[in-house]
């Protein structure tokens, strides 16, 4: 039977003395709260429904378009079990089992969900929960059981006996439950020191009407991580990170000094991927089978190709680089930026909305912006497309085997045919025929004596 999850994600997040909602602080590029939204999606959940609170509709509009994603707004935190509670409009109809996570536990895996709904009707259970045990439980509610081995009850911290305080068994706030959530519910009062309708409560209530607690103990530590601080934040990244770099050297990418690569989960990487210390993928670059990236090198939503080569502290945006090609030191790839294969672009060059065709380079100390190169074409040193007049932008576009001296200023909007060669040092605003030489500067005057005159003068 599917499942249903419930997220509660209504907290305010004061610890992090941010603005933004707790549960869209980015992790890994990705929102805190996105994680436990696509667990539970991928977990096979027919329903999902996220109870938010602080910047309810920022929430919202972040995940708008998600199929089966509802939102729900706790107005006043009253505790966790008045948080689920406003969840039943939604689900009050659905029939199967409900499973209920907690916002700011984004590494909770699919396959704990799964295994709570299993073992919920495997056990012909009303409520099943997960439990973990922890050298130092402070802060989490102790799991009470009798003699033989059965959950009595939960205890909170701030309820607790000295005696139940040294209990290392703690509940991390992960549960299933059948369909009669929604009646025991309201039998949860708020009679304890903090005042709050508790959900573990229910541990009680359940009992209390003959049914069944069923459990299932994480061996994994880590998985319940919280966020509730910005270091709590970067606990959890560095645990993911440690994650996704075992998973892509599991499939053959080579990282140097892998603690020290920055990665994000929609990053795809191809086998013998090569990556130097200090790279930074984001976005949905994508590398290709043999790519190697330079160290201290950032890519941002780019495609390298089988072969291709960025060198380091290179800086590629929505870029494309073909197999064979190649970027670096130093180099900077706008948006909109493509090389063709064996094209190669040099230190301090940049690209804006450019292609550079098959085997056109660029060695240094150019700015290509809206321009086309075409195959084969050389540009020189201190080479600048201008393409802005003020008000527009103007395409430069530059045919086969083109030469462009070093220092040239090409003003858009022009056209370098096939063949043409342009004089270094010019500034040109005409098109160029081709095969045509193009020479645009002031003729040179060498003035015999001017340098002993001069200093005469300022004796």
């Amino acid at each position: 039977m599917a499942h249903a999850v419930v997220i509660l994600a209504a907290g305010l997040g004061t610890r992090m003395k941010s603005r933004l909602p707790k549960v869209l602080h980015p992790l890994l590029g990705k929102p805190l709260v996105g994680y436990c939204i696509d667990t539970a999606f991928a977990s096979g959940a027919e329903k999902v429904v996220v109870v938010v609170g602080h910047g309810a509709e920022q929430v919202r509009q972040t995940f708008a378009g998600y199929p089966n994603l509802s939102f729900v707004v706790q107005e006043q935190q009253l505790g966790t079990a008045h948080a689920l509670a406003q969840a039943q409009p939604v689900l009050a109809d659905f029939q199967g089992p409900i499973v209920v996570t907690q916002g700011d536990t984004p590494l909770t895996r699919v396959e704990t969900l799964t295994s709570l709904v299993d073992t919920l009707q495997k056990e012909r259970a009303g409520m099943a929960l997960l439990t973990m045990r922890l050298e130092d439980p402070t802060g989490y509610g102790r799991i009470l059981r009798d003699e033989q081995g059965q959950i009595l009850a939960n205890v909170e911290q701030k309820d607790a006996t000295p005696a139940e305080l040294a209990i290392q068994e703690i509940n991390p706030g992960v549960y299933c439950f059948d369909a009669s959530l929604w009646e025991k519910l309201k039998l949860v009062d708020n009679r304890n020191a903090a005042g709050e309708y508790y959900l573990p409560d229910l541990i009680r209530i359940y009992r209390e009407a003959g049914q069944k607690i069923a459990s299932i103990e994480s061996k994994d530590t880590g998985e319940l991580l919280g966020v509730n601080s910005r270091a709590q934040l970067a606990q959890v990244e560095r645990v993911l990170l440690e994650r996704l770099r075992s998973h892509w050297m599991a499939q053959g990418v080579r990282m140097i000094q892998p603690e020290t690569i920055y990665l994000e989960p929609s990053v795809e990487l191809a086998p013998d991927v090569t990556l130097w210390p200090g790279v930074i993928l984001r976005g949905h670059t994508r590398l290709g089978e043999g790519v190697e990236v330079g160290a201290y090198a950032v890519l941002i939503d780019t495609v390298v190709e089988a072969g291709g080569k960025i060198k380091s502290h290179t800086v590629c945006e929505e870029a494309y680089v073909s197999s064979g090609a190649d970027a670096g030191p130093f180099a900077r790839l706008r948006p909109k930026a493509h090389l063709e294969p064996g094209a190669h672009v040099g230190n301090f060059v940049e690209l804006k909305n450019a292609r550079l065709g098959r085997g056109a380079k660029a060695g240094h100390l150019a700015y290509l912006g809206d321009a086309e190169v075409g195959e084969e074409s050389n540009i020189g040193a201190g080479v600048i497309t201008a393409n802005y007049d003020g008000q527009r932008k103007h395409k430069t576009i530059i045919g086969k085997r083109v030469f462009v001296g070093s220092n040239s200023v090409l003003i858009a909007p022009i056209r370098l045919e096939d063949d043409a060669f342009v004089a270094g040092g010019s500034g040109i605003n005409q098109d160029v025929p081709a095969g045509a030489l193009a020479i645009a500067r002031e003729r040179q005057r060498n003035i015999e004596g001017y340098v002993k005159r001069k200093r005469g003068e300022t004796q």
